[in-house]
Parts: structure tokens; C-alpha cells; sequence
């Protein structure tokens, strides 16, 4: 909430939130004639969709006092929306403009008498929003002037000398530390306590109860080289604190998370064991090459020059996209925890992990809090506090589960936990190099193809990915026709990044089967607008750049909409694993989209009425996910809460279903134990499944659209014990699977036949037997009853009934 105060003395409190298109009426009340001199002739409703930020000021009635439409690139067709950034070089003196610090105004109005103060807020409000945003630039023609009110907020931009831009056009800058500055950052003084008090008071019960108040005053006196605290100031007030401390448990943060992509946050060693040792066998060299398919290396270099050898391949945010499927042979061969999410399954015996000898190469945030009014600027502190431990590259922080993610750890990198591990926290890495701004993302090139072989060459896909980026650079088009483009993000020229994407040309079938209206109206996209997304990669250091990768793809290729689909894949074998379709770093920043219920068309009796072959076609079903212009600076809430399953039912599956298809939420500790794992696995239309009765909430299709296996830890075994007082559940006896939250949806199931044990030859009556009858088998069951519950139990007994039925003489029974 802000006050504003109009040029007639009133004041208005004011608030600020994204533009809904409901608003959109409100927004051309607000228009005037300076609005078409400055900003040309505008369609509102097409302008919010293709907008990068839209904001709109309301007031305590709700009431539209102010909107403003942000997009990556000029707001007068001057040049191309993918070369601004060179022709800003060509033409203007000490612009340091990049794509990733800097918007564009393309449009801006407000109550009249409000005008002057309602610039200001939004502008601000804008950098709030978008930490990376550095500078907001409006073009207006050159004969053209702000008005007095709104001219406050802009500079005009020098041109470079020879110049001849600004006969047509004037450019205008807003730079940030105007209205929102960085943080200044220091140790922390004694002096600072009192300040930082007011925000302590703020926080959680748990931190009040973890630090006293006397703990906390000693992090500040008490400091040394070990143990730092350092505090930001706003105007000279501490608004924020941050303790640290250089020695980290590396050994228990081993045992409990997949450490191998940060080198087990050790520095290199001559005698680190990094890879299982081979015995010598006839296939030893079969072995040994797929052995180097599975080397994992670290990101723990501190020469930034090495940072192509680092392994992308085992982070879950760097497994890369790709419309071909995984061989079935490659999906059981990988080693689980390098899969997107890692799997609460019984880990195997013996299972190598990799042994690190070097020194601890990383320090920890203790505690932290920053005010609510300066928590975007979280970021700012780490600049000040990898220069206090010079000797290390890794940042971390433990966070519980139930705490809501805040600012800071938005940009670090959520490490996977083992099945194993009974810390009740989720770890969180950053590694310096992951500071740097320079993230420069352009067209790939065949000099490149090089750089990307390294990147890339720990990924099971590496051959599909080279092989499009050729089909890129030398055809820039599919052998079907389909233009192909191909993109790379490099830091101080090193490529970091690599992506290719399609034109989408089933865009029609898309729109029949999914709900894609809930995000984007597609009478304001053309067809060439929307992109099918088949390969992302990006090196986990820069996983936080991942949306401004996104950005850039769209701003470059010209399009507005990206899907990507997710095609089941059916395989055999004790683990259902993520990798059995590729998944990619940007699906957690995509939204899922959900399917539409379909009409089942008479195709022979409509006749020439029926709908056209585009959308009526029978394809492999998918699940597909989104994401548009207006969607690349929106945020996901991450959940780490763990919400536990119990059984694949039609409610356990209809209660994970809702979860995942929540726009805005990302559930990172969704697990669902289940005897036979994810329904859905088998192939469809296999005979076995006959024996079934159709479900009429779920069935084939419903499971691929789904793609639960992609957002859900899958426990094959049986729940056999809960203990609600450490909360975690038994399975199968032996492992414990921990909870915040449990759901028991186990469903109905079939029992084994219990005999009665009545003699017959005594003539019995109803009553006599039901009282003496057990109501459960628990003996032996004999190997020729089958009691059908779901696809394996028919599996196995259509097997037993080929061997010893099909095959051979004998009389069967069928209840």
C-alpha cells in the first residue's frame, strides 16, 4: 500500500498488482490524447498478451488508477525486436542496456491529476518485481514531449556522434537507482542491533525459538575468520542481516543429497574416487562406454574458463529436452539419482557413492532476514559476502520443509535429496559464477557446434541435440519443411546453454485437446507465433537464468507461445523413472496444461460437416506444457512440504492430479506409495488388461496427459506401519519414508477367498457357518488363484494361464 497525493491536494491509497483482462475497459478510460502522440495507436487487449509486465495501480475501491505495459524490446517499430540491443550500441553513448537488465514502457496512463506520482510508484514497482532490471526505456517521437508530470521519471539518452536516430525519435531512460537502489552491504556493528530488532520481532515463532535474543547479539560481536555477519542498509538503517560461517558438514550433506554435480562441495583431489572401479570382463569395453555416459563431473572449478566440463547431465535442472524417446535399454541403465526427481525407492545394495578427499570448498548462511519491503534485494548480499570467504565457490543453505521459499533462495539451486536421507531440511547451493551478468543468448552458429559437444557430452541425448543443431546450421529447416532454430547462452564466451526449437504445427489439435485458453487468447497469436520447444540445456550454475533464457528464445525467434509435450513411455522393470522421457531444466518453469474432455464425433455420418482431420486425428496422447510472454516473469511458489500418498486409487491419483496442475505452484515433495507404482505404465490395449473393469474416472489416455511421473516421487512397495509422533510411514517393513503431510487413499481391493471350514456332511445352516467363518485368509495361497486387482496381478495370471491352460489340458475356475 502507497499514499499518492494528486496535483488538486488528494490523496489515494494505492496498490499495485499484475493487469488482469478484466481491466482492460478501466485501462481505455484512462486514455487520452497524449497517449496516441507518445505511444501510437494501441490495442489494449493485444498488448496484454504479448506484454513481458503489466501492471496496474488500484485503489481501496478497487478502482483502476494507473497501468503500465513492459515488453523486451522498443515500443516504435524502429528496428527488429531481435537487434535492438546493437542498434542502442550503434547509436547511444554510455549505454550499458543488455536484454537482461532492461524493459521497455510501451505504455503508460493514469488519472489525470494522478499522473505525476503514479509514474513514479509503477516505475519502482517494476523494478521490485524484476530484481535483473536495471533500466526502463521509452522511445517517443522526436518532435513530441512527456508531459511536465510524467517527464520527471525519464533522461533523455545521449546519441552517439553521426547518429541520426534522433530526427525521428528521442530516447528516454529510467535507470534504477533512482526509485529503487541496490543495497549497500557491511559487517555488521553492535550498533546495528537495534534495527535489526524490530525485524527479528517480525519473523517466524521457530526463529524466535531457535535464537535467543542473546545468541543473536552474539553473531555480531562475536565475529571472526570463521564466522561473519554482514548486514544491508537502506539510507543508513539496517534493514537486513546475514550470518555465516566457513565450516560445513560436507560428510552429513554427502550422506543425505546427490552431491556429485558440485564435486560433493569439496575441492578437487588427486586420490577423489570418482567412479565405481570396473572389473575387467569380456565387456569391459562395452562397460567402460557407458560408464563415460554416466560420468558425472563437478561444477566446483573456481577458473570459470573450465566451466563447459562441468556436468549438467545429473542436476535435474539441466536434463535436456528432446522429442525422441530414451531406447529402453538406455532408461535402465542410468543410475536413478540422475533423474529429474529422485525416487524414494529401496536403494540398492552397495550402491556407489563418490568419495571426496579435498578440503570443504563451501561456507553457510546460518540465519538470515531481510525486511518485507527490500526482500527482492536479497541477491545483493551475496556480492559482498563470496569477497569475505575468497577461498571457496559454494554458498548453501539448509532451509525446513516447511518454511515458504523466500527471495534469496530463488536463485540458488535445490539440491535432490537421497532416499535415504532423514534430514528434515532441503539443501540449497549457489556457486559464484552464478553472479555474473553477462548471460548473452544468441543464434547458434556451426563455430559453436564445439563449445555444445562439451556441454553436453555427460547427456544421453548428446547425439539427438548435435544432430539437430547440424540440421540448424546447415538447412535451418527439418527435412519435412519445418523451420528448426537453434539457440546458445554464453558467459564470457563460454556456452553455457543450448536450445532448439520448431514451429508448432499441430497447433489446431492443440487447441481442440487442451485447456491452453486458460493461458494465452488465440485470436491475438499468429500461427507462426507458437514454438514447440525439443531441446534445453543450461548449466545448473545458471539455472536461475533459466526465464531469461526462455525470454530470449521468444524475443529472438519471434514467437510468443512455447510448448513442449511429454509422450509416455511404458517400461518393464522395478523402477518407474522420470528419464524414461527426456525431461528439461525449463519444466519447472513451464505450467502444465490440462486436457479436454472430448466429443466423440460420428466422422462417416457427418460427412463433409465433421471436424477437420487436424483436429479429429488419433495421435499418441501427451502431456503438455506451456509458456508464453507474459508467463517468463511470473514466479512459481515452490512447496517443500512432503505430502505423502497412500495408494494409487482414483482419489490418490485425482488428489495428485489437482496439485500438479496448479498454475502457480510448484510441489517439489510430492511422493505416492503404491505396491505397483504409477497406474498407466503398460502398453495400451494389452490383452491382460480385459480382465479389469474399466475405471470411469482414469484410463490410458488420462495417465499420459497426466504425466504424474514427472512431478511425483514413486515408492513401489506397501505401507506396513505409520508413526504419527515422528511422522514418517514404514514400507515393506524396513524403510521409513518421512511426512508432513499424510494422505491415505488406499482404494478397495479384493481379498483372497477364505474357506469356511464347514462340514458339509452336518448340513450346516447360514448362520452357523458366518459365525465360525474367518473373514480373512492368512495361510498359503495356492499358486493357481489369482485374486485381480490391476494390471500385474492380470499380467501374471494370463501368463500362468498360457503354461498351464492355453499349452495343456486341465479345468479352470472363474469367480
Amino acid at each position: 500500500m502507497t499514499t499518492i497525493t494528486s496535483s488538486r491536494g488528494t490523496t489515494e491509497v494505492v496498490s499495485a498488482r499484475r493487469t488482469e483482462s478484466h481491466d482492460v475497459s478501466d485501462i481505455i478510460g484512462l486514455f487520452s490524447h497524449f497517449t496516441e502522440v507518445v505511444f501510437g495507436r494501441i490495442d489494449v487487449t493485444y498488448l496484454l498478451e504479448k506484454s513481458n509486465l503489466a501492471l496496474t495501480l488500484c485503489n481501496e475501491k478497487n478502482e483502476v488508477v494507473a497501468h503500465a505495459v513492459f515488453l523486451d524490446y522498443p515500443n516504435w517499430n524502429i528496428t527488429d525486436q531481435s537487434d535492438w540491443e546493437s542498434f542502442l550500441h550503434e547509436n547511444y553513448i554510455n549505454n550499458k542496456c543488455t536484454p537482461l537488465n532492461t524493459l521497455f514502457m510501451h505504455l503508460f496512463v493514469a488519472k489525470e491529476e494522478y499522473t505525476a506520482r503514479c509514474s513514479q510508484e509503477i516505475v519502482r514497482r517494476a523494478f521490485i518485481t524484476v530484481p535483473e532490471l536495471q533500466f526502463i526505456l521509452l522511445f517517443i517521437p522526436a518532435d513530441e514531449n512527456l508531459e511536465p508530470d510524467m517527464g520527471n521519471v525519464f533522461e533523455k539518452m545521449m546519441t552517439a556522434p553521426g547518429s541520426v536516430v534522433d530526427r525521428n525519435f528521442t530516447l528516454l531512460v529510467c535507470p534504477r537507482h533512482w526509485y529503487y537502489p541496490q543495497l549497500y552491504v557491511r559487517k555488521a556493528r553492535l550498533e546495528d542491533y537495534d534495527d535489526l530488532m524490530p525485524i527479528w520481532t517480525r519473523q517466524s515463532e521457530t526463529l524466535k525459538e531457535t535464537y535467543s535474543e542473546y545468541f543473536r547479539a552474539d553473531l555480531i560481536e562475536c565475529q571472526d575468520e570463521e564466522n561473519q555477519a554482514v548486514v544491508c542498509e537502506d539510507g543508513g538503517t539496517a534493514v537486513g542481516f546475514m550470518s555465516l560461517c566457513s565450516q560445513v558438514n560436507v560428510s552429513l550433506l554427502q550422506e543425505c543429497f546427490d552431491l556429485g554435480p558440485f564435486h560433493g562441495l569439496c575441492k578437487p583431489h588427486p586420490e577423489d574416487i570418482l567412479k565405481m572401479p570396473q572389473k575387467p570382463s569380456i565387456q569391459e569395453d562395452e562397460d567402460k562406454s557407458h560408464q563415460v555416459s554416466q560420468e558425472t563431473e563437478s561444477v566446483s572449478s573456481r577458473n570459470f574458463e573450465h566451466i563447459h566440463d562441468q556436468d549438467a547431465a545429473v542436476q535435474k535442472d539441466a536434463i535436456p529436452v528432446s522429442h525422441t524417446e530414451l531406447p529402453l535399454d538406455d532408461v535402465r541403465g542410468r543410475d536413478f539419482k540422475a533423474s529429474a526427481k529422485s525416487l524414494l525407492e529401496t536403494e540398492e545394495k552397495g550402491a556407489f557413492h563418490p568419495v571426496y578427499r579435498g578440503a570443504s570448498n563451501a561456507f553457510c548462511i546460518r540465519l538470515f532476514c531481510i525486511d518485507e519491503k527490500h526482500e527482492t534485494r536479497s541477491l545483493d548480499f551475496l556480492h559482498y559476502v563470496f569477497k569475505l570467504f575468497p577461498d571457496k565457490d559454494f554458498c548453501v543453505i539448509l532451509v525446513p520443509h516447511h518454511v515458504p521459499e523466500f527471495h534469496l533462495i530463488q536463485s540458488f539451486i535445490r539440491v535432490v535429496p537421497f532416499s535415504t536421507s532423514r534430514l528434515g531440511h532441503e539443501l540449497y547451493v549457489f556457486h559464484r559464477a552464478g553472479l555474473l551478468k553477462s548471460l548473452n543468448v544468441r543464434k547458434a552458429t556451426t563455430d559453436d557446434i564445439l563449445g555444445v559437444k562439451m556441454l553436453i557430452k555427460t547427456l544421453s541425448l548428446n547425439e539427438s541435440i548435435l544432430s539437430d543443431l547440424k540440421i540448424f546450421t546447415l538447412a535451418r529447416r527439418d527435412p519435412d519443411g519445418t523451420p528448426v532454430q537453434a539457440f546458445v547462452a554464453e558467459v564470457l564466451d563460454q556456452i553455457v546453454g543450448v536450445s532448439v526449437i520448431r514451429d508448432e504445427m499441430d497447433i489446431e489439435y492443440i487447441r481442440s485437446h487442451y485447456n491452453i485458453e486458460d493461458f494465452i487468447n488465440f485470436n491475438y497469436h499468429q500461427q507462426e507465433e507458437h514454438g514447440h520447444l525439443y531441446h534445453f540445456v543450461l548449466n545448473p550454475i545458471f539455472h536461475h537464468y533459466t526465464k531469461h533464457f526462455l525470454k530470449e528464445i521468444l524475443r529472438l525467434a519471434h514467437k510468443s507461445s512455447l510448448y513442449y509435450p511429454i509422450y509416455p513411455q511404458y517400461v518393464e522393470g522395478k523402477f518407474q523413472n522420470p528419464c524414461a522421457h527426456s525431461l528439461t531444466s525449463a519444466l519447472h518453469y513451464m505450467v502444465p496444461v490440462r486436457p479436454r474432455r472430448q466429443i466423440v464425433y460420428p466422422l462417416e455420418e457427418l460427412g463433409i460437416n465433421a471436424p477437420s482431420e487436424q483436429v479429429s486425428k488419433d495421435q499418441l496422447s501427451y502431456s503438455l506444457n506451456h509458456i508464453n510472454q507474459k508467463l517468463v516473469l511470473e514466479s512459481k511458489v515452490s512447496i517443500n512440504t512432503r505430502i505423502v500418498v497412500v495408494g494409487a486409487s482414483d482419489v490418490g491419483i485425482s488428489f495428485l492430479e489437482t496439485l500438479i496442475f496448479c498454475p502457480h505452484l510448484k510441489f517439489n515433495n510430492l511422493t505416492l506409495i503404491s505396491i505397483r507404482g504409477l497406474p498407466g505404465k503398460d502398453l495400451p490395449g494389452s490383452k491382460h488388461r480385459r480382465f479389469l473393469i474399466n475405471s470411469h474416472c482414469f484410463n490410458d489416455e488420462d495417465y499420459a496427459q497426466m504425466s504424474l511421473c514427472s512431478w511425483v516421487n514413486v515408492v513401489v512397495g506397501k505401507m506396513t506401519g505409520i508413526n504419527r509422533t515422528a511422522k514418517y510411514v514404514v514400507v515393506s517393513k524396513e524403510k521409513k519414508i518421512p511426512y508432513d503431510y499424510l494422505v491415505l487413499c488406499t482404494g478397495q481391493k479384493y481379498q483372497v477367498l477364505s474357506p469356511t471350514g464347514a462340514d458339509i456332511r452336518k448340513l450346516p445352516t447360514n448362520r452357523e457357518v458366518i459365525s465360525k467363518w474367518p473373514q480373512r485368509y492368512t495361510g498359503k495361497v495356492p499358486s493357481n488363484h489369482f485374486t485381480l486387482n490391476d494390471d500385474q496381478d492380470c499380467l501374471k495370471a494370463v501368463h500362468w494361464l498360457e503354461d498351464n491352460i492355453v499349452n495343456s489340458e486341465g479345468k479352470g475356475f472363474r469367480y
